[in-house]
């Protein structure tokens, strides 16, 4: 999800140390015909782990989202990639996972790599990940820096129940009916954004989970210009024009209530979708314990 070009803590240049000098590679070697799925840091590349580090300078094969950020990353770490780099992306993953996991039972060591974060986090990873466990190749995780986790964490909203829900569809009706199918979910939702849509989407957010829904909206998670702002779904909405960087966006669960007024922009919302305000009414009801009449007159109230 994340372009990692924060160059916070590079290695000077000329310099032949790096962030994880006096690391005994050896004590982190892969094992051979493994194929491992490598967090990389979402910002800070001090967040790169000595094992991942170990892993990229000892593959036979390094898999990367994009090979250039894959081989600005190894930079950044003062190391070289071992072995060879190969492309693997959304738009090539179900053709070429076969063949990168024959290679792995052929023996070879395979690291794969998505441009910053978890792979298989709305990331590539996960057909590479299915396929070697239906071929029976050893897949395993060097784990590090997710923004999802990092975001939930800053959030200050709980996080005993919580739910990745990536990025929303484009289309704003398909945006709108995904979100009405979480207006009463308890768990607390993590979603990605663009900067250029964070507004729009904070707003629709307002719109039908209501305005007064606490959220937090982060961006440039561990970067130099990192920042956590905390509020209400409305006033983050008011405030989000000026976004600028990697966003990620944490919205607290539903909360049972039977107050009509905790509802009715899940009312309008659908109401807007072209349902008959009286069935939204009744739809919205169903679902939140509130009183039918009372949902529909409030609605009334505030078309």
């Amino acid at each position: 999800m994340e372009a990692a070009t924060d160059t916070t803590n590079a290695p000077e240049p000329g310099s032949t140390s790096t962030p994880h000098e006096g690391c005994a590679t050896e004590d982190y070697r892969q094992a051979a015909g493994t194929i491992l799925l490598a967090a990389t840091p979402i910002g800070d590349v001090r967040d790169a782990s000595p094992r991942v580090v170990a892993a990229l300078e000892g593959a036979d094969i390094v898999a990367a989202e994009d090979t250039r950020r894959a081989l600005a990353l190894a930079s950044r770490l003062g190391i070289k990639l071992g072995g060879r780099l190969i492309a693997l992306h959304d738009h090539n993953e179900a053709e070429k996972a076969a063949g990168i996991v024959e290679a792995a039972r052929g023996g070879a060591r395979v690291v794969f790599v998505s441009d910053a974060g978890m792979p298989t986090v709305s990331d590539p990873g996960f057909r590479l990940a299915r396929a070697a466990i239906d071929a029976g190749v050893p897949l395993s995780v060097l784990p590090g820096p997710s923004a999802p986790l990092v975001a939930l964490a800053l959030s200050g909203l709980p996080s005993d129940r919580f739910a990745f829900e990536g990025f929303l569809p484009r289309k704003d009706g398909e945006a709108t009916r995904y979100l009405q199918d979480l207006a009463t979910d308890p768990h607390t939702l993590i979603f990605f954004e663009s900067p250029r849509r964070a507004a729009a989407t904070l707003t629709r957010m307002a719109e039908v989970f209501g305005a007064d829904r606490a959220a937090a909206l982060c961006r440039e998670l561990t970067k130099d210009y990192e920042e956590v702002r905390r509020g209400t779904l409305g006033k983050l909405a008011a405030g989000a024009d000026d976004v600028l960087g990697e966003v990620t966006i944490v919205v607290a669960g539903y909360a049972r209530s039977g107050r009509a007024e905790d509802h009715v922009g899940a009312v309008l919302a659908l109401a807007a979708e072209g349902m008959r305000l009286k069935d939204a009414a009744a739809e919205v009801a169903a679902a939140t314990g509130a009183r039918k009449n009372d949902l529909y007159k409030a609605a009334l109230a505030a078309r």
